[in-house]
């Protein structure tokens, strides 16, 4: 079975899994944690090399207060908890956001998960946290704005302004939490992903379900914008991309 290397996840519906069983918001965000570790735990046994995970976007923030306080909470509670477990199970931790607008002791604990996993290698695990799409584009104008024109503008050249360089695209989406949208997620590398759509709410979500969408990803033709005859000839992204480059800058020279 053909896997992606990286794998995105909009973790949806803790809320209203809470809200349906008669208990507050708050348990469905407990509980999503809980599954957010054991999906850590598949992606790793599966051999996946990099994980993406919604974790709490710009517009979260216009929660009510007391739902942001205990998403707070658990972030403190996750970064102190987990820390040694990922560097057992040599996770590579990395925040994709704007941290500015985290606690300053949150922020301080997300540098810290950062610094500590650096050298490993099993699993790249991106957190997005206060992270939003548009945002993240917007920020990379305005640091591009401060910088010299480059003499070529590329894709890559681009990528480098964004929050996390090095961070691949993703090849599969998944999203729980019956919803039938992106909602501002990694809108830069979400171009060519295959997406994936779960009825069940976060804390539902089982090993079962990641393999379902595994298996779903497995059944697509990545074309790429080709011919299916091309796609079925490997034709890599990474070849059209140089042919499109070398394009522009013929034009422009």
């Amino acid at each position: 079975m053909i896997q992606p290397s990286h794998v995105g996840i909009i973790m949806d519906g803790n809320g209203r899994w809470a809200t349906a069983r008669g208990l507050p918001r708050y348990e469905g965000h407990r509980e999503g944690l809980k599954t957010l570790k054991k999906t850590v735990e598949t992606a790793i046994n599966r051999g996946l090399k990099h994980l993406s995970l919604f974790t709490f976007s710009t517009e979260n923030f216009f929660r009510p207060k007391e739902e942001v306080d205990f998403l707070m909470f658990l972030f403190r509670q996750a970064f102190k908890d987990y820390i040694g477990e990922a560097i057992e199970k040599g996770i590579r931790v990395k925040i994709v956001g704007n941290t500015k607008l985290l606690p300053n002791d949150i922020q301080d604990l997300c540098d810290e998960a950062v610094q500590k996993t650096k050298h490993n290698s099993q699993i790249t695990v991106y957190f997005a946290i206060a992270y939003g799409g548009r945002r993240e584009i917007l920020d990379a104008i305005e640091k591009i704005l401060q910088t010299a024109k480059p003499e070529a503008i590329t894709e890559e050249w681009f990528k480098s302004f964004l929050y996390c360089p090095d961070m691949p695209d993703v090849d599969l989406l998944i999203r729980t939490g019956q919803e039938f949208r992106i909602s501002n997620f990694l809108l830069w590398h979400l171009a060519y992903s295959e997406i994936y759509f779960c009825d069940k709410f976060w804390p539902d979500f089982t090993e079962v379900d990641f393999t379902l969408a595994m298996e779903f990803f497995s059944s697509r033709q990545r074309r790429f914008g080709r011919t299916p005859e091309q796609a079925g000839n490997k034709f890599e992204i990474t070849k059209c991309n140089n042919i499109i480059n070398s394009n522009l800058q013929s034009e422009t020279a």
